[in-house]
């Protein structure tokens, strides 16, 4: 078989949410962000996987994604909306529980006039500036609100000493100071760093995923990508599209059955390897469509398989070879890999 098969470890992913949960107090709850489809490895598995390790609320980006994952979980758990209720969601709002965290006026009254029954949450803008009510509008409405949850969000959580962390504490302070529903401001970054930033929940995502800037994480995927084909090369015989690598010794080059139309993005470029056994295969040549070449010289053995995400290269070595961040290598895996789930 020619298909690269992605193994994603549930195990890892539940013992990453309790290593998150353990930095809080036990009064504090911890939540999940299963966004985005679980970050691309599967918000219906993910998600049955962490409510029964205990995660009792999980959020998503929008409704439909609420709605997805609600039969997978059950009525047990919560789930929350970080898109708040749009214009046409009432029905799924109501229809699947969800918790749409209120952004902005307009919303407010749409979800009292749509959904007036169905809990809600509020989403305050601390200094982001991208999604919550500022301090007026909040407080020019607070009065008439009962939400089960008011949130905002950090900017700046991965950089410890970023003033901006301070500074959206504060005004989160100043904006909750008459309020007396549970409120959240941390995901992942706010979670490692002081327990101020922790109040009533906290919601991790990309820590859960063996993602930065949890250092302490468990990997949780595995990306194993079978050998196509093998050819051996003389010195001065060049590899791939633009002639971009050249043979400087006699070398084994093994063309492998995965590229950018499998999320992984052609910016990797030649700082990227692979893995077999243990030891570093570099990639050569250019990632293409479908197929990526692999300096296997110095296995000294023809290998079936290589692997791109493993123990000894995770998904932010990924995405610093390809100047980005490990949010964007897990939600870009392809849908052409085999998925099995430990």
């Amino acid at each position: 078989m020619a298909q690269a098969h992605l193994t994603i470890d549930l195990g890892a992913i539940c013992r990453n949410w309790q290593a998150l949960d353990a930095l809080s107090a036990p009064e504090v709850e911890t939540a999940a962000c299963v966004k985005a489809n679980g970050y691309g490895l599967g918000a219906a598995k993910v998600g049955t996987a962490l409510r029964d390790a205990g995660c009792k609320t999980f959020f998503v980006a929008v409704a439909e994604e609420g709605a997805a994952l609600r039969p997978y979980v059950g009525d047990s758990v919560r789930i929350g909306v970080f898109g708040g209720h749009m214009e046409g969601d009432a029905a799924l709002i109501t229809a699947h529980r969800l918790i749409p965290m209120l952004n902005a006026p307009e919303q407010v009254v749409r979800h009292m006039t749509q959904a007036p029954d169905a809990p809600y949450g509020a989403q305050l803008d601390s200094g982001m500036n991208r999604l919550g009510m500022e301090a007026d509008q909040w407080a020019a409405s607070q009065a008439d609100l009962n939400p089960v949850l008011v949130m905002s969000h950090l900017a700046c959580a991965d950089e410890p000493e970023h003033p901006m962390n301070a500074q959206q504490l504060a005004a989160f302070k100043d904006m909750i100071n008459q309020t007396n529903a549970p409120v959240s401001l941390a995901a992942t970054g706010g979670t490692l760093l002081d327990p101020d930033y922790h109040f009533d929940l906290t919601r991790p995502g990309i820590g859960l995923y063996g993602g930065a800037p949890f250092s302490a994480a468990e990997p949780v995927v595995r990306l194993s990508i079978p050998v196509i084909q093998t050819r051996d090369l003389q010195v001065g015989e060049t590899v791939g599209y633009g002639n971009t690598w050249t043979a400087d010794r006699p070398s084994k080059i093994a063309t492998i059955s995965a590229g950018y139309a499998d999320g992984l993005i052609r910016a990797m470029g030649r700082d990227m390897a692979l893995w077999s056994d243990g030891v570093r295969c570099p990639l050569v040549g250019r990632v293409s469509m479908d197929l990526i070449t692999v300096d296997v010289t110095d296995l000294g053995h023809t290998p079936a398989m290589l692997d791109i995400l493993c123990r000894e290269q995770g998904v932010e070595d990924l995405a610093a070879a390809a100047d980005t961040i490990g949010y964007e290598i897990l939600t870009s895996l392809g849908n052409r890999y085999a998925r099995s789930y430990v």
